[in-house]
């Protein structure tokens, strides 16, 4: 898009709410690539779980390029650092190739990172604080977190590795210097995708059951298989969780659906609450109405684009 007056465009909005076909479709639109902001995506050889939608990339028969998905291997514990480190050499690439980036995605931290330019330090692990820390409860460990001013991200205390994490991260940014290499301030127009209540319950639903219809639980299953454990599992988001315990037998499958779809809903509600932050942290989001046809949404972007709000 020849004279666009912003560096970068977002499409962001809760799981399920098409946020992929849209940014796509506006891609082929504007000589615009794909830059992933999703926590999981990164991670290849989870594909179903993670909601990696390949077919909403092809736009009339060509496939919009897309960066910053199936980066490394399912095991490794990515970080918001690293996203940032990768973000910045896709967007340099893409402004030098004259291609516009558009970012995609629901994990509202990564999206607030690199549009609100934090600047995160990578962390080491602490094998000293670490041993201090595994002799800790869980009670312990939630308390020692909460002690901190600053929390990157409430699902930490989701599992215990996770927890220790956190806290090694805290910590080391208590003592870290303080001269960062500034992240560069990005001038971005922000596009929400969002339904009704029902109709986003009903489209988390469907979209659950056509996962599991393609193979879901045998890919975790297949990771399981592989070496990854059960907080392996649980770290990687829900639809892990909830499997791995159907598959060591914790859940029947119709116990596993029932919970897993309730999660789901629950973690749209958390990321609409993210996002309604966001524009109180001062990133305006114009939300658009997912009930729309697409042409309308395009139409309706590429206006707001064109007289720069």
């Amino acid at each position: 898009m020849d004279n666009c007056p912003y560096d970068i465009i977002a499409i962001v909005g809760p799981t399920a709410s098409g946020k992929t076909l849209l940014a796509a479709n506006l891609a082929s639109r504007v000589n615009g690539e794909i830059i992933s902001a999703d926590s999981r995506q990164v991670y290849r050889g989870m594909n179903l779980g993670t909601g990696k939608d390949y077919e909403d990339y092809v736009v009339n028969g060509k496939t919009i390029p897309y960066h910053l998905v199936d980066l490394v291997d399912a095991g490794y514990h990515y970080n918001v650092y690293e996203y940032q480190s990768d973000f910045l050499k896709v967007f340099r690439s893409l402004k030098a190739r004259k291609v516009l980036p558009i970012l995609c995605g629901g994990s509202g931290l990564y999206i607030e990172a690199v549009l609100r330019g934090y600047r995160l330090l990578p962390v080491p692990q602490n094998a000293t604080l670490r041993g201090e820390l595994e002799a800790k409860s869980n009670d312990e460990l939630a308390k020692i977190l909460a002690s901190y001013k600053t929390l990157h991200n409430t699902t930490d205390l989701d599992t215990r590795k996770r927890t220790i994490r956190a806290i090694e991260i805290e910590e080391y940014y208590l003592n870290a210097p303080t001269e960062i290499e500034p992240f560069p301030q990005l001038k971005s127009a922000i596009f929400g995708v969002r339904y009704n209540r029902a109709t986003e319950m009903e489209r988390i639903h469907q979209r659950l059951l056509q996962r599991l219809g393609n193979g879901m639980v045998d890919e975790v299953g297949g990771l399981m298989e592989s070496g990854l454990s059960f907080d392996d599992m649980a770290y990687y988001g829900l639809e892990y969780r909830y499997i791995a315990e159907h598959i060591m037998g914790k859940l029947t499958y119709d116990e596993m659906v029932s919970r897993l779809n309730i999660a789901i809903r629950q973690f749209a509600k958390r990321q609409m609450t993210w996002f309604r932050g966001m524009e109180r942290r001062g990133l305006s989001i114009t939300w658009i109405n997912g009930e729309l046809p697409l042409e309308d949404k395009l139409n309706k972007i590429m206006e707001a684009i064109q007289n720069g709000f």
